[in-house]
């Protein structure tokens, strides 16, 4: 099956919110930020500003009739700065015009005076002055400290991986409209429909029921529109709400990526210990997480850091802590991964400096602890249906790498200033939200009169074609075609309470609670069409519209069924509520079963390496993936090369920067790049791994939203390994992304 969506986004028919028809009197609004990354306000002159013709009013935090705050899980985040600013880009008032373009106008006439303060950029630097947004985690399996008095081996280094930006094509944005009885209601590009509700509510002063929020689709979100769509939506309905117009809000795309927070850079320090048979005893690991000026998503994230901190290896003593470090940068947030990117990174890069010491292969070591049945992750959770072993064993066989890493190193012996590498990535990758009250979801399904269907929910389209797949799950529940049914926009008056849309969980938790309505409503009909054929419900089936009973078809269509049960007031809507069964998590302990299974994969990555010049080409990435029973083959698999190389580009070449003053110098496509069709590999080969799939997963086809990012990182590593064939003498050090300038200087390390 096809995304459905592809016919309309080719002919520029899909909606967006920026295309949403606006009404008669619409404004326009901007925001005005902070300039400084930390100090005192003193003073601020609007009149300049306000004197600018079409300028309707600018507000700041004094015209919030509720609360000036819109932190999630930590309240510390306020709509507009008030005394202080944190951050370059935070908010601080909202210019309001008839036009944007007047709107900038009057931006630059804004006087203000800040009386700057110490400015904090780095993890660890904030650490050492003691500065956090949230208290540390800390996971433990076994006793390190005996385990590693007990090793043969034991190595320490350190490990930074840097922000990476969303560059979503649809920038963030919102337009709020006045409804009667002082109602709003927003059309927001926002993976969290109720977050926006709730907060904007919250801010409002007034109660979630006088809030609409409706999403149609977004140009793409990768987790920086779950938490941070939300103050633009606020500020556009607080707007609206003040002036009684329709207020639309749209970030440009400089003023997106500077207000907006990134992947969060982390700086770690590990311990590895092993024994001489390359089994890993013991791992100790401390993550520096850079939070931000704010909590935002940071405690969520840095807690599946250490759920993701052994990736697919069983260790039998481990100890990872994380503390989420204040800084003085936009507030961090989610991305594709979701801080599981960030440890795998630091176990795959200790497990390289081990091989480098031993002067084996870093897949000898690699291979040796793949987690196997009924071993222990370090949060207590049990192996269940573990495919470690086998996506590793099945790469092997089926891309011959054997004889592609022989045929490397001949190549290598052969040349001198062009070397190649290759490296392999394992990968496993926990699927549910870690905090377990989220995992639930609704769908509400109508079934009309003349047979055509309805079907709402709360999973939010982005890309990822979740959509396509609930189109699916309906029309084969209830055994039509899919033409008679269509999937609404995600609406909180018609689905409430929801989870964001992330963590890879969407299609599972939302298509559960589409197949539990569909059933229901499918037993009903069942019921009308025994009744009509004079048998039992268990002799009937639909299929392609058609009553079969006993596996013959019958006279009786779906859309006569379907009339013959309006007649009989039998009801043809229902709402479908599903909750994750089995996981659980006590963070008093930090032990449990938080995901309701696992996603495995293997990646085997080949580099080529200019050593004069410091440039690379990806030449192939061969992976084997856990797709369990795909549902939609062709759909999931472009899934796996996107996150592939978004996780590429994180690695190699995406490099954020601030300057000391905490001024975003990324800040452009010119300053900050991303992978075009030449830094993508030049053939990606992706092949399923035979399975059963699992009974959590919708239809047992696994989620493939965040795992294949993980892919990417083996690309590191494949370039250092080509570096160390050029030069013996190279030390790996682990310090990414491996951008060109760095690929040199490692070239020529002493």
């Amino acid at each position: 099956m096809k995304n459905k969506d592809s016919y309309h986004h080719l002919r520029g028919e899909s909606l967006f919110v920026d295309d949403v028809n606006v009404q008669q009197g619409t404004l326009h609004a901007l925001v005005f930020d902070s300039s400084k990354a930390h100090g005192t306000i003193k003073h601020i002159d609007y009149s300049a500003a306000l004197a600018v013709p079409g300028v309707i009013r600018i507000l700041t935090a004094e015209n919030i009739p509720g609360k000036n705050q819109i932190g999630g899980i930590i309240p510390d985040e306020p709509l507009f700065a008030t005394n202080q600013v944190h951050f370059m880009g935070q908010p601080i008032a909202l210019i309001v015009a008839t036009s944007e373009r007047i709107a900038k106008k009057a931006r630059a006439c804004i006087k203000i005076t800040i009386d700057e303060l110490p400015v904090v950029t780095g993890a660890k630097e904030a650490f050492d002055k003691n500065l956090f947004v949230a208290a540390p985690r800390a996971f433990t399996l076994g006793d390190t400290s005996k385990a590693f008095d007990a090793c043969d081996m034991v190595i320490e280094d350190s490990v930074f991986s840097n922000g990476q930006e969303h560059l979503y094509l649809e920038t963030q944005g919102a337009y709020a409209v006045p409804q009667e009885q002082g109602n709003i209601k927003i059309y927001s590009s926002t993976q969290g429909p109720t977050a926006v509700q709730k907060m904007t509510a919250q801010v409002l002063g007034i109660p979630m029921h006088k809030i609409e929020v409706d999403v149609n689709r977004l140009g793409g979100g990768f987790g920086g529109k779950e938490d941070q769509a939300t103050p633009w939506a606020v500020m556009a309905s607080l707007a609206a709400f003040v002036l009684k117009k329709p207020v639309k809000l749209i970030l440009n795309r400089h003023d997106d990526m500077r207000m907006t927070g990134k992947r969060h850079p982390y700086e770690s320090t590990f311990k590895i210990g092993l024994d001489k048979d390359y089994k890993i005893k013991a791992f100790e690991v401390y993550f520096y997480q850079n939070s931000g000026a704010a909590a935002d998503l940071s405690p969520a994230i840095a807690e599946r850091t250490l759920f993701h901190a052994t990736n697919s290896y069983f260790i039998p003593n481990v100890s990872t802590t994380v503390y989420n470090c204040k800084t003085n940068l936009p507030p961090n947030t989610a991305f594709r991964g979701f801080g599981g990117p960030q440890g795998m990174f630091v176990i795959e890069s200790a497990i390289q400096k081990a091989a480098e010491q031993l002067q084996v292969p870093a897949y000898k070591i690699q291979e040796q602890n793949l987690i196997q049945e009924n071993d222990s992750f370090s949060y207590g959770q049990i192996a269940k249906q573990a495919l470690a072993t086998k996506s590793w064993k099945t790469s092997f066989d089926s891309f011959a790498i054997p004889s592609k890493i022989a045929a490397i190193n001949t190549f290598n012996k052969a040349n001198k200033t062009i070397k190649k590498g290759y490296a392999l990535m394992p990968i496993c990758f926990g699927i549910s939200f870690t905090n377990t009250p989220m995992n639930h979801a609704r769908a509400l399904v109508h079934i009309y009169q003349d047979g055509s269907v309805g079907v709402s929910t709360g999973a939010v389209e982005m890309g990822q074609s979740v959509n396509t797949k609930m189109l699916k799950v309906t029309a084969l529940e209830l055994g039509i075609t899919i033409d008679k049914v269509k999937i609404e926009t995600t609406n909180t008056t018609r689905v409430a309470n929801t989870s964001p849309t992330a963590a890879s969980a969407t299609a599972d938790l939302n298509g559960k609670a589409v197949q539990i309505a569909t059933k229901a409503l499918l037993n009903r009909l069942k019921t009308v069409a025994a009744s009509l054929l004079n048998t039992s419900e268990e002799n009937i089936f639909i299929e392609g519209n058609c009553i079969y009973q006993n596996n013959v078809k019958t006279a009786i269509t779906w859309e006569q069924l379907v009339a013959e049960a309006m007649l009989r007031r039998v009801a043809l809507t229902e709402n479908g509520h599903y909750a994750t069964p089995e996981i659980h998590f006590d963070k008093r302990k930090e032990k449990g079963h938080p995901f309701a299974y696992h996603v495995y994969g293997t990646a085997f990555t080949t580099v080529t390496v200019d050593c004069i010049r410091g440039t690379y080409d990806i030449d192939d990435v061969s992976l084997v993936h856990d797709f369990g029973k795909s549902m939609t083959l062709g759909i999931d698999t472009g899934q796996v090369e996107g996150a592939l190389v978004q996780g590429i580009g994180w690695m190699t070449m995406e490099e954020i920067g601030f300057d000391k003053n905490g001024r975003l110098q990324s800040n452009a496509l010119s300053t900050y790049k991303v992978p075009d069709i030449f830094a993508a590999p030049k053939t990606i080969h992706v092949q399923p791994l035979e399975t059963t799939g699992h009974e959590l997963a919708i239809m047992k086809s696994k989620a493939v939203g965040e795992p294949p990012l993980m892919y990417g990182i083996g690309t590191y590593f494949a370039i250092q390994n080509a570096i160390k064939a050029f030069n013996p003498n190279y030390k790996k050090v682990f310090h990414a992304p491996y951008t060109p300038e760095k690929v040199l200087v490692d070239l020529y390390d002493k």
